[in-house]
């Protein structure tokens, strides 16, 4: 799949899909929490993205194997590297990043991608990723990156892209889907893949929480300043909660029925959180997404204080139902066992792993896919009208700014069913 021929082609991804979900459910280190590598190289590792979840993937990343060393990092921010960095420094000689490999503003990702770094993290809010990504790529760095990795069509078409040439490099790349990389899913997923609930004929997945933290404008910020500090807000930057947090249950959801549902018919609003602090995104979203065969499943999600909540994914056989963390209930009763290693410094340690036995990982592809099943409900959610993966796929809606400098930056329009056109 290149930009020049962005038409997604589904059954060779499926194919592709199948391939890679059964070499991952049957690799024995995976299912024993073992798989990293001894040895004494050193991986020196670059931060881009200085949040509490990119210093949090630091943190994982070190700790997942030996030989892994933070030498550099880089922000959009001064005051967010410089939190992080003093935070990292409790990895005493893991870390190591001096003044001179610190890099701020919108090009710091090009002068970290352009120091002696074998490998990043990418963790800065999603509507960068695309450009991150592809500039590591090029760059010939092995790559981390936090779900989800675009906010729109043209963002999914680029991720794609790069992943053909990391491919072709040899470059490891996973993302921080870590349901994949969780012993009790992992091995849930091999008994239903095994027939052990038969044939799949429908699923419910949620995540149905309340408000999250907002970060509101003062007079010395601007408008790009705050709606990348308030990022999660604004579509262009998160994608919305449902594509940016949703998306781990869409990609359990997805790896089950083994690639993405090929239309969804959604609905959902901003009900509560109307004030200008919450931008132009919605609180809530339902869809129904339809795979193959005409397999109808219900995905929900809300932000919203005060109401039940419910985080967790159902997959619907004929003969029986799984909890895809650890139970099957039906004709035969299973539960995983348990154990294994905590599934954020697990995927750290499998992507060490794969790059130190030569055996790169690649879920670019994968991950591309489930956040685009997550763009094609938001759009249908915005607009009131069915929307088709290949329609979303092929969007030339671009979300992102014209510039990416300080300054003004229009609020975007609320979206209202009926009304915001399908484009």
């Amino acid at each position: 799949m290149s930009q020049q021929n962005p038409g997604a082609s589904r059954r060779e991804f499926l194919k592709g899909a199948a391939v890679a979900s059964a070499a991952t459910l049957l690799s024995p280190a995976l299912l024993q929490g073992k798989a990293h590598a001894d040895g004494s190289d050193v991986i020196r590792v670059g931060l881009i993205g200085c949040g509490g979840r990119g210093s949090g993937a630091a943190n994982n990343c070190v700790n997942s194997s030996d030989g892994i060393k933070i030498t550099a990092m880089a922000d959009l921010f001064r005051d967010r590297l410089d939190s992080s960095r003093n935070n990292l420094k409790g990895l005493g000689d893991r870390f190591d990043v001096p003044e001179e490999r610190c890099f701020v503003g919108f090009d710091a990702y090009q002068q970290l991608l352009d120091s002696d770094v074998d490998m990043v993290i990418l963790a800065t809010p999603p509507g960068f990723r695309p450009i991150h990504f592809e500039a590591a790529v090029a760059a010939g760095k092995h790559v981390f990156m936090e779900k989800p990795v675009a906010t729109d069509g043209p963002g999914i078409r680029k991720i794609l892209a790069a992943a053909k040439v990391a491919k072709r490099k040899g470059l490891a790349v996973v993302a921080g889907t870590q349901r994949r990389h969780q012993k009790g899913y992992i091995e849930t997923m091999q008994q239903i893949h095994d027939g052990a609930i038969g044939e799949l004929v429908g699923a419910q997945i949620y995540w149905n929480q309340g408000g999250l933290w907002v970060t509101r404008q003062t007079p010395q910020m601007s408008d790009m300043e705050w709606q990348v500090r308030n990022w999660l807000y604004f579509a262009w930057a998160s994608g919305d909660h449902i594509v940016e947090q949703h998306i781990h249950n869409i990609d359990v959801m997805n790896w089950a029925f083994g690639g993405p549902p090929e239309k969804a018919n959604a609905m959902g609003g901003r009900q509560v959180r109307t004030g200008p602090e919450y931008g132009h995104v919605f609180d809530h979203f339902a869809v129904e997404y339809e795979y193959p065969g005409g397999v109808r499943t219900l995905s929900e999600c809300r932000q919203i204080d005060g109401c039940w909540n419910r985080v967790s994914e159902q997959i619907i056989g004929t003969k029986g139902i799984a909890n895809p963390s650890g139970r099957i209930t039906g004709e035969r009763n299973w539960s995983a066992p348990g154990g294994g290693r905590n599934a954020y410094v697990q995927e750290h340690a499998d992507l060490i792993a794969s790059i130190r036995a030569n055996e790169p990982l690649n879920e670019a592809e994968r991950v591309a896919m489930s956040t685009l099943t997550a763009i094609m409900g938001r759009m249908s959610a915005y607009t009131g009208k069915e929307v088709t993966l290949e329609f979303a796929l092929n969007s030339q809606n671009s979300l992102h700014p014209e510039k990416w400098e300080f300054g003004d930056l229009a609020m975007p329009t609320v979206a209202v069913p009926g009304r915001t056109a399908l484009v």
